[in-house]
């Protein structure tokens, strides 16, 4: 009988909590209201003690005033300045940032045409410094764009603040139950819940932690140029006749350069020749002695008689005499 009603009352203290739990998890809202009502409670009832107290003493009554309520803000700025010397501009901005209390986030800088450099520069600064020390980088030089921005998120971190007390609440609760459980089942279960509801209260701690870094700190983006320096003309040099030694080295430059040529091709050629001189050498060793040998076995070449002719052209027979050539007179 006890153990039945150990295991009844565990189960029902097991809904009841993940009933419970779930509420308060999914009305952020709601207790956000109920805070709202608990700190309007105080604010009235101090109104109406000043009222008692004002009439009491014959004064004039007046209400109380009211606390302000804390403004969460986060704000940024981003910076464009030219100035003469970007590396010193660089420093006095990091000063800037670290004698108002803050920090340098991150930092690049680079060489631009190999003349001008340009540098970027991220800094956190502490709210209250924030506006100082803008007017400061802003006077560092010419600037050239600016743009600045202010988002209040004091509703974000009062909701925050509610869900991580809710679901603070919500793991303790998980943690009685699981220190009453008896039952396997039933502490399996309770772990894999608590599990699950600490690692949501997690989240919400770093979300927590995101907010106030980002609305405790303010940040400053700003951007460095140099002015690009003129670059003076180079003077143009007058035409002037080449002197002798310079012709001289010019000549001889160009006989170098065409025996250099000469060479290259003579190289390029070599073996062609070495085929065509070999060829060559068989021809006349080989060849030409038996061309003239084969003309010494043929003999001589034995060519027909020509007509003998007579002084008029008219071919004569052979062994004819000749006629008689006519006498020249003797001169007186």
């Amino acid at each position: 009988m006890r153990t039945a009603r150990k295991r009844t009352a565990a189960a029902v203290l097991l809904t009841a909590a993940l009933a419970l739990t779930g509420c308060g998890a999914g009305s952020g809202g709601s207790a956000s209201d109920g805070k709202a009502d608990a700190a309007a409670k105080p604010a009235e009832a101090g109104r109406e003690g000043a009222a008692d107290g004002s009439a009491g003493s014959g004064a004039a009554g007046k209400p109380a005033a009211k606390v302000p309520e804390q403004k969460h803000v986060i704000r940024t700025a981003e910076l464009s300045v030219e100035v003469k010397d970007a590396a010193k501009a660089l420093t006095d901005a990091r000063r800037a940032a670290v004698d108002a209390g803050g920090r340098v986030e991150n930092e690049s800088t680079q060489r631009v045409d190999g003349t001008s450099l340009t540098s970027q520069i991220v800094l956190r600064v502490p709210q209250e410094r924030y506006d100082s020390v803008l007017a400061a980088l802003s006077g560092a030089g010419k600037l050239l764009d600016r743009r600045a921005d202010a988002k209040d998120v004091t509703d974000q971190v009062v909701d925050v603040d509610s869900r991580i007390a809710t679901q603070r609440a919500s793991v303790a609760r998980v943690r009685a139950l699981m220190n009453r459980a008896e039952q396997l089942p039933d502490v399996v279960t309770l772990e894999s819940e608590l599990s699950r509801r600490q690692a949501d209260l997690e989240a919400l701690l770093a979300q927590q932690a995101s907010l106030k870094d980002r609305t405790s700190l303010a940040t400053i983006t700003l951007h460095l140029s140099e002015a690009e320096k003129a670059v003076p003309d180079e003077p143009v040099e007058e035409e002037s006749r080449p002197g002798f030694g310079e012709a001289l080295g010019g000549g001889w430059n160009a006989l170098v350069g065409v025996a250099a040529w000469i060479g290259i091709v003579l190289s390029a050629l070599a073996p062609w020749l070495v085929v065509a001189l070999i060829g060559f050498l068989l021809w006349r060793r080989l060849v030409r002695p038996r061309l003239a040998a084969r003309d010494r076995d043929r003999g001589p070449e034995v060519l027909p008689d020509s007509p003998v002719r007579n002084a008029a052209g008219a071919a004569v027979a052979p062994g004819a005499t000749k006629a008689p050539q006519p006498r020249e007179a003797p001169e007186k």
